[in-house]
């Protein structure tokens, strides 16, 4: 009996061994490169933490998407060092004010507000609030700015790559990943993970995260297009502009414009309800609607891109789960009112990213990650809410101008000319409209929802004072305040002949503990616990005539502590805790502090 040869008939042929998947080892696997994603890549490579960003998009967006750009989100960016760059992408908040509801750009304007705190009684608000003002920028503009800082710091970003799927055990997360371009799958072993991936997230689905709320509340086409439309707003400049037609009473009206250059390019909103009509998304159609809303035939428009959305109301019911967390989109999904959506994404990351680095490095227990559900499904919520009550803040000006659905061009002229009738039901609808615009203060001039975060959590140390009650609407207007779990207010001081905002003085990924005159101790301690711990606690003294000069008052009229006070400040620009006065031993008092809001037993 002989051996068949490995050429005989029947057997078959040898296969050589397939090579091992490989395997990278990294501290931090951020799934998605949206602002969520990008900004926290940023601050973890800022922070030297080894993380590893993926998303199967081949490039950052390239449509507009999300465009407000608010106080907070900008702060983030000041702390990144990209400002100036975000600044200089974006339409300045002086252009943004007017909110225009017409007939079409040519045709009869029905309303106009002030919005985005240009209104006169509102302006000091938002320049008392933040350093930063306020600027509308696209998403295909701002992520690029992102992208760059990211890239600065070292980032490792990984464009094409597909998140095929995520596991987890109690040591670590297991990612298996796809190149897109050459098909080599290769698994990605961390420590934690960051799921930024967005409303369909794979992270969320894949590990089991529970999500709350609605999905499919109303449906709508974004039309981006170039159309020099200076003639119609320059005067009235603005980010939004509203058209009111008969026959469409949706809570955007006819379209919806978004300004994103002013004042030649733009993206036109158009909501539908699939059950009654089925919307024709071909470019002659889309153009034969802008021209529509325009109102002027001798405009020249060029349309860019014509995509879908919808609109939820949405939130994971954790934001955490082993060693896996979710932020942005992921997180919480909700309607564009209000412009929450990025501004909220990338405060996500900016409360998140600190904690994993000090997590990953050893320096911090487990706790001090469980904050982050605890401070930020708070504000996931209250987002979430007040985007959708704006909707219907902003859906009923149509029907108080007296548009319908399914009317007659003739019936909705004959309801527009009597709102702007003598008699007293023009009288009593033109009220009406303007206690409507008021109410809208809620949807255009949101200030304490953009700024008031205030946190509780155990990473926010209690001073044993009551929160201070609020003097005014919540969230209409901000109230600055030094108690623990609020931001750090602003305030300007000088500082070797430069202006200087008290936010400059927190942040860059460290602790900063502010004292006044007679607090050199605090100073001293701060130095010693930061070595000792091995964390970050930069000294600063502020007050009239120390190193950061408290020139105007402004800064001893909002820190509600005494001069020899202390204010511990947390890389995010929050208060972690505070001493009304010097401590009797302000080292063994910050030791504490500190031990118990790191979580280190």
């Amino acid at each position: 009996m002989t051996t068949p040869s490995a050429t005989s008939p029947g057997t078959p042929p040898r296969r050589e061994a397939e090579p091992a998947m490989r395997t990278l080892e990294t501290d931090v696997l951020v799934v998605g490169a949206g602002p969520a994603g990008l900004t926290a890549a940023a601050l973890l490579a800022r922070s030297g933490v080894d993380a590893i960003t993926v998303t199967k998009y081949p490039t950052t967006a390239h449509t507009p998407r999300a465009h407000i750009t608010n106080q907070r989100a900008m702060e983030v960016y000041r702390d990144l060092g990209i400002e100036d760059r975000v600044r200089s992408v974006a339409t300045p908040g002086e252009l943004m004010g007017d909110n225009v509801w017409a007939t079409s750009f040519a045709g009869r304007e029905l309303a106009r507000m002030k919005a985005w705190g240009t209104r006169a009684d509102r302006k000091a608000d938002y320049e008392a609030a933040s350093p930063c003002a306020m600027g509308n920028v696209g998403q295909h503009l701002l992520e690029p700015v992102i992208l760059g800082a990211a890239l600065d710091h070292g980032a490792d970003i990984r464009f094409g790559t597909e998140l095929v799927d995520i596991s987890q055990d109690e040591n670590a997360v297991h990612g298996t990943v796809r190149d897109r371009a050459t098909g080599e799958t290769y698994r990605v072993r961390a420590k934690y993970a960051l799921g930024t991936d967005g409303g369909r997230s794979t992270v969320a689905e894949r590990l089991g995260f529970t999500l709350e709320g609605e999905t499919g509340l109303g449906h709508a086409v974004n039309v981006w297009l170039e159309a020099d439309l200076t003639e119609y707003r320059a005067h009235r400049p603005g980010t939004l502009f509203f058209t009111i037609q008969p026959g469409k009473d949706f809570w955007l009206g006819a379209g919806t414009y978004i300004c994103l250059r002013p004042w030649t390019e733009w993206v036109l909103i158009v909501m539908y309800d699939p059950a009654v009509e089925q919307l024709d998304l071909s470019e002659e159609a889309m153009l034969a609607r802008v021209r529509a809303t325009i109102g002027d035939p001798s405009v020249e428009v060029r349309i860019k891109d014509i995509s879908q959305w919808q609109m939820n109301h949405v939130l994971a019911t954790e934001y955490r789960k082993g060693r896996v967390f979710l932020a942005g989109d992921a997180a919480h999904r909700h309607p564009p009112a209000n412009g929450l959506g990025t501004n909220t994404s990338v405060q996500d990351s900016y409360n998140l990213a600190w904690k994993i680095a000090l997590a990953v490095s050893g320096k911090a227990g487990d706790g001090l990650l469980d904050s982050y559900h605890a401070e930020r499904h708070p504000v996931g919520r209250q987002v979430v809410d007040r985007a959708l009550a704006s909707v219907g803040l902003v859906a009923g000006i149509p029907t108080v101008l007296g548009v319908r659905a399914g009317q007659s061009d003739e019936e909705g002229e004959a309801a527009l000319a009597e709102f702007f009738s003598p008699g007293e039901v023009g009288r009593g609808r033109r009220r009406e409209l303007e206690t409507l615009l008021r109410d809208n203060d809620h949807h255009f001039n949101a200030h304490g929802v953009e700024l008031g975060q205030r946190y509780t959590s155990g990473a926010v140390v209690p001073d044993g004072t009551p929160e201070p009650a609020y003097l005014r609407d919540p969230e209409l207007y901000h109230q600055p305040t030094t108690h623990p779990g609020a931001s750090l207010p602003h305030a300007w001081l000088e500082h070797e002949g430069r202006r200087i905002s008290t936010l400059d003085l927190a942040g860059n990924g460290g602790f900063a503990l502010l004292t006044g005159i007679g607090g050199e101790r605090w100073l001293e301690a701060a130095e010693e616990l930061s070595a000792e711990l091995g964390v970050a606690i930069v000294p600063r003294a502020v007050g009239y005539r120390l190193t950061y000069d408290d020139v105007y008052g402004d800064w001893s009229r909002l820190r509600e502590v005494e001069d020899g006070g202390a204010l511990l400040v947390r890389p995010d620009r929050h208060i972690a805790w505070r001493a009304q006065d010097m401590a009797a031993d302000p080292v063994r008092t910050l030791r504490q502090v500190m031990r118990q809001l790191l979580d280190l037993r």
